[in-house]
């Protein structure tokens, strides 16, 4: 085990058409108003309403409560289980721990959203990296960014590949879902941890592990969940996950980020967006340790 110092996305959610005056420049991307994020919140809630959904994911790990008593078995623990994806968000997905510094409202799609690392970093640590890691239309990373790190595994016979379509398979169409979850922070410090040993996959007893997660980064807070990803900002996902987030942050070698991402088996060349944080209780499962 690695002692260190989620693709579970819906499709893109429909273009929200805002006033150009819920709209303010922040750098070079567009951050929105509070008011939108609020009937993004409010659009979730009367999509739910009712209608018997199971308990939704991200959530703030330092609250416990929740009204959501939707009943699903927790999934096994992951020796049992198949790694089947590996993916990560660009800034936290979930609030908690060392990730509670609000990084924004973003654009409304995921993009600029989440919570980052409430730590320092050396001035050695946030050189910026001579290469450009996991360029898209929304930018890159750069040193100083945090990422969360999704784990993806799934009770069904599967091989680890790209995205949600590789947790399930012919045989069983709804597996038992879990997702271990590490939130890093980008450091040009060739010392650091180096995430292509971190998302290292070995094959254990017939099953595909992720051999290297940490086990310094505080005691997981296990909850019941559901897939995450920006598209579910105004409707719920329908798929339950054991959720297991660790508290601590992880430094990590931003080099060694983009070596993973020009070549890794799941398809990932870039940081995915987050989904809003879920606030409302009735959307929330109880928290029991």
């Amino acid at each position: 085990m690695v002692k260190l110092s989620c693709l579970f996305s819906a499709a893109a959610i429909s273009t929200i058409l805002v006033s150009s005056a819920a709209i303010a420049s922040s750098d070079d991307r567009q951050t929105v108003s509070d008011a939108v994020i609020a009937e993004q919140r409010a659009a979730l809630a009367a999509a739910t309403a009712g209608v018997g959904f199971g308990p939704q994911s991200p959530r703030d790990i330092n609250t416990v409560v929740g009204n959501n008593h939707r009943a699903f078995g927790s999934a096994p623990a992951i020796t049992e289980m198949n790694l089947c994806n590996i993916h990560f968000h660009e800034n936290a997905e979930h609030k908690g721990g060392q990730f509670t510094h609000y990084a924004g409202n973003g654009d409304g799609k995921g993009n600029g959203a989440g919570y980052k690392y409430n730590g320092k970093l050396t001035h050695s640590e946030l050189v910026p990296s001579e290469m450009k890691i996991g360029v898209n239309e929304h930018g890159d990373l750069a040193s100083g960014d945090t990422i969360e790190i999704h784990f993806v595994y799934s009770s069904a016979q599967v091989i680890p590949g790209p995205t949600l379509g590789a947790c399930v398979s012919e045989a069983i169409k709804n597996p038992q879902l879990r997702v271990e979850t590490v939130v890093a922070v980008l450091v040009n410090d060739p010392g650091a941890v180096k995430f292509t040993e971190l998302a290292k996959v070995e094959k254990t007893d017939s099953l595909y592990q992720a051999s290297n997660l940490p086990t310094n980064l505080g005691t997981p807070v296990v909850y019941a969940g559901s897939t995450t990803g920006p598209g579910y900002n105004e409707k719920a996902s329908p798929y339950q996950v054991t959720w297991s987030v660790r508290p601590r942050v992880a430094k990590v070698g931003i080099t060694s980020v983009g070596k993973w991402l020009a070549d890794n088996v799941f398809g990932e060349d870039h940081a995915h967006g987050v989904r809003n944080l879920v606030i409302n209780p009735d959307l929330l499962s109880q928290i029991s340790n």
